[in-house]
């Protein structure tokens, strides 16, 4: 066994009368990566923040390389050696500020950083860190220039110039294309190889099944499992959420469901969505695509390989370089969003926080108010909201989607990654949409609540046109009656679960 690096004995945290953690022990040697899984609201975030210097444990200890470790914040523990990334940076950057000043924002913020020297000496003192991680960009733009997955390698680039003794990852491939996660994986091992032990928190076996020397399984608390190769992951999920999982729902990770899912014919209508010779780049491939209502179709390929891009055109936020469009025979050209969730057409976006959310400080970022916005003009057209039919449009959602929480009135920071999730596919149900845009609807939702929410987008489709686009192949085989490829702004491939389908590249 490898020389332990961190040490967690009987800790345990609760806020008010709800137990978050109970009796946790957990240890990670040098050059181990020990990876955590469990389900939504199951103790994983608290036990990561606890180590990270955001909460403190109302009972036991924890050590690291031997010394006593109870840090007052997160930069408190990033001195002492536990850096974090965070599945959602947008705590961890500053956009306006330069990628150069964004990756030494650490030192900077000590005091100790080179506030004083010029743009070019800093840019100087960055490209170490950048190169690190595989960035290769104009260190002196703006981070907001960056797409999602770069910042994201800019978070890690900081976290890994601290040299810490404990990585914590929290999702960290959610936003990576398949090349970019191939990198961070020969990082890792790079890392496992140097002796540092790394805790990888991720709902994608596939990932786990990569890097995993071990897996520690969470449930309502606990830790109920401590698994060591040969991993039997189909077992680590049903011991994660506690009961069976249908077995299409878990699969090896050379292999899909190929078994045909056939369509009701009294939902296989014509009427649907049609996409004729679209173009999204002039020098995109030009292609037709066509989704009847009742159907899902989901559209997987890379990040940045366009999805979003026909997504955020489909729904109004840009524009198509050529093509037409149409919704239910009717032309569809959209001037806006406004327009579109009028007309009964819904996107959940790729990033919770940035296309659904509200920041804590609004006053109406709870679970009714977060599901209510973008119907108060039909709801409340007289401009007075009725905050119980606000509740009730709440409660009738959170009963359907199985959101953890106390009530509609719960603040979304309070809810685990899974449940706001759950609750941005809520919103969209609040209303009988004629065409649902789904991105990324998966992303940092574990293997239970995944199937969930499979159930749930199944059992609504019937009225409706659905596009559900994904970077994951295994998640658009779990939900999809047809996968279309796509990849640099056009389609390359249709398939009925067709087993001769390739990996996403």
């Amino acid at each position: 066994m490898p020389s332990p690096v961190l040490t967690v004995s009987a800790v345990s945290k609760r806020f008010g009368a709800t137990v978050a953690l109970e009796h946790v022990d957990l240890s990670i040697g040098a050059g181990e990566i020990v990876a955590l899984m469990g389900a939504n609201g199951a103790g994983k975030s608290t036990l990561v923040k606890i180590l990270s210097g955001v909460y403190r444990a109302d009972v036991g200890t924890l050590s690291l390389a031997g010394h006593p470790f109870a840090p007052e914040s997160t930069q408190a523990a990033k001195r002492l050696g536990v850096a974090t990334v965070h599945q959602s940076i947008a705590d961890a950057v500053v956009p306006s500020l330069s990628i150069a000043d964004n990756l030494l924002l650490d030192r900077l913020c000590d005091g100790a950083g080179p506030w004083r020297a010029t743009p070019a000496a800093r840019r100087r003192s960055a490209a170490p860190l950048a190169a690190r991680v595989g960035l290769d960009v104009d260190l002196a733009a703006p981070l907001a220039t960056l797409p999602l997955a770069a910042q994201q390698l800019v978070t890690l680039a900081r976290a890994l110039a601290a040299q810490p003794a404990l990585l914590i990852l929290d999702e960290p491939t959610a936003s990576l294309s398949a090349p970019e996660a191939e990198r961070l994986f020969a990082l890792l091992d790079t890392l496992r190889a140097e002796g540092v032990a790394i805790l990888l928190v991720s709902h994608r076996l596939g990932d786990l099944r990569r890097l995993a020397d071990r897996v520690a399984i969470v449930r309502d608390g606990r830790i109920v499992a401590d698994l060591r190769p040969p991993i039997d992951f189909d077992a680590a999920v049903e011991t994660m959420i506690g009961r069976p999982l249908r077995s299409h729902l878990v699969r090896g990770s050379d292999s899909v469901d190929t078994s045909p899912r056939a369509i009701d014919a009294a939902r296989a209508g014509s009427a649907g969505f049609h996409a004729e010779r679209v173009q999204l780049t002039q020098h995109s491939i030009p292609f037709d695509l066509d989704v009847r209502r009742g159907e899902i179709v989901a559209i997987a390929g890379p990040v940045g390989g366009g999805k979003s891009r026909l997504a955020r055109a489909i729904f109004g936020a840009s524009r198509l370089v050529a093509g037409r469009m149409s919704l239910d025979g009717a032309p569809w050209q959209p001037r806006s969003p406004a327009d579109a969730i009028r007309a009964g057409v819904f996107l959940a976006g790729e990033d919770r926080w940035r296309t659904s959310l509200f920041a804590d400080s609004v006053s109406f970022a709870s679970i009714a108010g977060t599901i209510s916005f973008p119907f108060l003009p039909r709801w409340f057209p007289r401009g007075r909201v009725q905050r119980a039919v606000e509740a009730r449009a709440a409660s009738d959602a959170i009963e359907r989607f199985g959101i953890r929480c106390t009530g509609p009135d719960d603040r979304l920071t309070k809810l685990s990654g899974g449940n706001q999730q759950k609750v941005v596919l809520a919103r969209w149900h609040a209303q009988p949409a004629r065409l649902l845009l789904l991105d990324e609807p998966f992303q940092g939702v574990d293997a239970g609540a995944r199937a969930d929410i499979v159930d749930t987008l199944r059992a609504q489709a019937n009225e409706r046109a659905t596009l559900v686009f994904v970077s994951d192949l295994e998640e658009a085989f779990e939900i999809a009656d047809r996968v279309v490829r796509f990849d640099r702004g056009t389609i390359d491939h249709i398939s009925s679960f067709e087993p001769e389908l390739s990996p996403l590249s």
